[in-house]
């Protein structure tokens, strides 16, 4: 039953035990996979192993159109990432890709197979007007945000609300910094510009160093609310932590770095459940180091129960009760560390009763209009 619920966790960790699947296995790790973002990352390994050639044909199709997905998304996204350097290059800012976006441009192994949903950009905040014009300019404009939710963004939040392209369909995010500015934790996030590194050939963008692109990468995981993702983000801390652990470097680095920046917390998190869950090799020192970033003992084991069955894979053959009051517990969090009370009651209320409007337009008033 364990092996069932984390199909596609176990094969990416150990693909030879592929040979031992049935088709009603494969069924249920194709389905796994796609739903879990983590179906083209698991063909790519196993093109990788050499060991795309012996799925079975039908299972075949599916993984392959995941990796030419994958492919044709990355291509995509190196077209959209000169365009936005190309928009905003009259502004003379310091453009850092975070995240996906950076991922593919530094010619990272995590970007390997992994799709992306948007383009994600850091700027300085005394640049964000300039920025937002120029994009206009160029195409992207804002949703259709009222008053509130551009107060929500512009005034507590660390990002402008999401632009999507008129001509493309596609959308960028331009954040300030890499948490709300109502957030508990307080980022030191002129440290994060002031050690940002240069694309190769590029005049003006940049992606952060190793260890902050992994403390980036760990703070996004650990601070949402939301696991539709939350497997992938987790398997890209992996891909991370093996990939830069080939510069000697990077462990001494990290822990010192994230005391500067104010991000032990969620260093702590991804060290131990990168771990625990996918065997992420970690050096001891720098697991004890990290422990100055450990919650009180029953809080961690709160954390513990709770991540452990929140970064399951999001699909109906892992449901029960435990993940689902887990994920409730881990969303309430998210939100308590995100904001003060006073302001987190008055947007979780707006959001219950504007939810509540929305369900109420959308029924049909009466029966003499649905028969006209």
């Amino acid at each position: 039953m364990e092996r069932q619920r984390n199909l596609i966790t176990s094969v990416l960790l150990h693909p030879q035990m592929l040979h031992d699947l049935t088709m009603l296995d494969w069924d249920l790790l194709i389905r796994q996979g796609r739903s879990a973002n983590l179906l083209g990352r698991l063909a790519h390994r196993l093109e990788q192993d050499g060991l795309l050639e012996r799925v079975p044909e039908a299972v075949r199709f599916h993984l392959s159109s995941a990796l030419q997905m994958a492919n044709r998304q990355e291509i995509a996204l190196r077209w959209e990432v000169e365009c936005i350097r190309l928009a905003l290059i009259e502004t003379e800012t310091k453009i850092i890709l975070l995240k996906g976006a950076a991922y593919v441009m530094a010619g990272l192994n995590v970007a390997c197979g992994r799709t992306f949903s948007d383009v994600d950009i850091l700027v300085p905040k005394s640049k964000l007007g300039h920025v937002e014009s120029e994009l206009m300019i160029h195409g992207w404009q804002g949703g259709h945000h009222d008053e509130y939710d551009q107060r929500y963004y512009r005034q507590w939040m660390h990002e402008l609300p999401p632009m999507r392209h008129i001509i493309r369909g596609t959308t960028i995010d331009v954040h300030h910094t890499i948490l709300p500015e109502t957030a508990r934790v307080k980022i030191k996030t002129d440290a994060l510009f002031e050690s940002k590194t240069i694309l190769p050939g590029q005049t003006n963008l940049y992606v952060f160093q190793a260890t902050d692109m992994l403390l980036h990468s760990a703070t996004h995981l650990f601070h949402e609310g939301d696991f539709e993702k939350g497997l992938r983000d987790l398997f890209d801390l992996d891909s991370l932590f093996r990939q830069f652990s080939g510069d000697p470097c990077f462990w001494p680095q990290l822990v010192p770095r994230a005391i500067e920046l104010g991000l032990t917390r969620p260093l702590f998190y991804a060290l131990r459940y990168s771990e625990m869950i996918l065997e992420t090799p970690i050096p001891s020192e720098v697991q004890a180091a990290a422990k100055i970033g450990s919650p009180a003992f029953l809080t961690l084991l709160l954390m513990d129960n709770c991540y452990q069955r929140a970064l399951e894979p999001v699909h109906q053959s892992t449901f029960t009760l435990k993940i689902w009051v887990a994920r409730f517990v881990l969303y309430v969090r998210s939100h308590w560390i995100r904001m003060p009370f006073q302001l987190l009651a008055y947007h979780l209320g707006r959001k219950v009763f504007k939810r509540a409007s929305v369900k109420e337009e959308e029924k049909p008033s009466t029966g003499l209009e649905l028969k006209m």
